[in-house]
């Protein structure tokens, strides 16, 4: 699939598997469906057990690459170090993945919307990083 008219896919990485699924079906939910914006869920060790898997997130970034770009959110610090490591390696991830600076449940519902209404990658990440500006009181 090219990148022209395709959204952008959005990666959740999360040390949890279940984490990572519940919060792309939040993100989903809260984006009325999504509106066939590609999200896929990377959470977990190899093993199933809790941790961060390079291979579940290059397949998982493989999956949602339809060519726009590719944003991928994380959890918690080795799994930045996992995406980081990802991207210095030449052909681990989709042309056009970038790491997204961003609270983990705010953030990917933001992308999601923006990317839901046909941002693209600039605009999924601006609105990803914004959310650090959301206060709750």
């Amino acid at each position: 699939m090219s990148g022209a008219g395709a959204p952008v896919g959005v990666v959740l990485v999360s040390h949890s598997a279940p984490v990572a699924e519940a919060v792309a079906a939040l993100a989903r939910g809260l984006a009325g469906g999504a509106g066939g914006v590609p999200v896929a869920a990377a959470g977990g060790g190899p093993d199933g057990g809790l941790g961060t898997s390079a291979e579940l997130v290059a397949r998982a970034a493989a999956e949602v690459d339809g060519g726009a770009g590719v944003a991928v959110l994380v959890d918690l610090g080795s799994a930045v170090l996992t995406v980081k490591a990802l991207l210095e390696e030449e052909g681990e991830l989709p042309a056009g993945t970038r790491l997204v600076d961003a609270p983990f449940v705010e953030g990917a519902v933001a992308a999601v919307v923006t990317a839901a209404a046909g941002g693209d990658l600039d605009a999924v990440e601006t609105a990803a990083s914004e959310a650090y500006g959301y206060r709750k009181r």
